[in-house]
């Protein structure tokens, strides 16, 4: 195959922050997390779990979506709680200006 034989609907390359970090819940559940800040996705954040390679793109209003990570992630709810404790440290409120 060669380039010339896929349709691409988007191609682009921008610079990035991207935050990695391992840590232990109170539960004693571990998270290996990529969090990525990009120019892309109004504001949100990817998110990705390292060990099961699930992402979402997430803001802090998601984290008030009961069941949210849960799903996302397929996590127990005990820790689908304790991420969206420590997500919400990370991700803050987005706060919209004109």
């Amino acid at each position: 195959m060669e380039m010339a034989d896929f349709d691409f609907l988007s191609d682009s390359t921008e610079q990035t922050s991207t935050r990695f970090v391992t840590f232990v819940s109170p539960g004693l559940n571990r998270f290996d997390l990529a969090i990525v800040t990009t120019n892309r996705f109004y504001g949100k954040k990817l998110v990705v779990d390292m060990q099961s390679g699930r992402s979402g793109v997430l803001a802090y209003d998601d984290l008030e979506e009961e069941g949210v990570i849960a799903s996302v992630f397929r996590l127990e709810e005990e820790a689908a709680a304790e991420l969206s404790q420590f997500l919400a440290l990370v991700l803050g409120e987005v706060h919209f200006t004109d």
